[in-house]
């Protein structure tokens, strides 16, 4: 009981802590912050990733030499006044996109096991092959959202104003990612009414402890 109060509170806090974030990486964008702040801010993300790497990636090396060119990209995109600190604020946003479009994406090519479908059988156990062609449309469609997120960012950062460009990634990411599971699980628990239901909580794990996610998912 404690334990599972525990990881409750924990998962509470991390999602109070993103929530935060996004609002205070809003303010320094629009309004301005001091410069410890700033930077903060902007490394905060890639210390995250890192740790990530540290802990999750079968292929250390090669997601750290990654982590150190956006690093590196970063700082010099920081030095470019405001034009610069926006981007170097968005680089974390169209990182996190690009890697989930390439993570979903290559799970749909011939031979290969789409990525929900596998995540299924992870939360469910045996997985129904009746679900099959829903999990590989599920898996399409999350890829299309990542599309559209990385897309609209640049749109709006190319014609809009500062403003509505950072409350596009940063005040709306969240609340769209929320949409996103509530509307696919919404429209699973209509059309299949019998198929085991699954939280939102349940389904992210399955994909934070996914370890083939850095390995090779072609079905054997």
């Amino acid at each position: 009981m404690v334990k599972r109060l525990a990881g409750w509170l924990w998962r509470t806090l991390f999602v109070l802590g993103c929530v935060v974030y996004q609002f205070v990486v809003h303010s320094a964008m629009v309004e301005g912050q001091p410069e410890p702040v700033r930077l903060v801010l902007i490394a905060l993300p890639l210390i995250l990733l890192t740790w990530w790497v540290a802990t999750r990636s079968a292929n250390k090396p090669l997601w750290l030499a990654i982590l150190l060119l956006a690093a590196a990209g970063t700082y010099l995109l920081k030095q470019q006044e405001q034009l610069g600190l926006a981007a170097a604020y968005g680089i974390p946003h169209a990182a996190i996109y690009l890697a989930l479009l390439w993570f979903f994406g290559r799970t749909l090519r011939q031979g290969w096991e789409p990525l929900i479908t596998r995540l299924a059988r992870r939360v469910h156990g045996e997985h129904l092959a009746a679900m099959a062609g829903y999990t590989r449309g599920v898996t399409i469609a999350w890829c299309v959202f990542f599309a559209v997120q990385l897309l609209a960012s640049a749109l709006l950062f190319e014609f809009a104003t500062l403003n509505t460009w950072s409350l596009f990634i940063n005040l709306l990411n969240l609340p769209l990612l929320a949409a996103m599971f509530a509307g696919e699980y919404l429209y699973r628990s209509i059309r299949y009414p019998n198929h085991p239901k699954t939280s939102i909580t349940k389904a992210i794990r399955a994909f934070t402890d996914d370890s083939s996610l850095s390995k090779s998912a072609e079905v054997r």
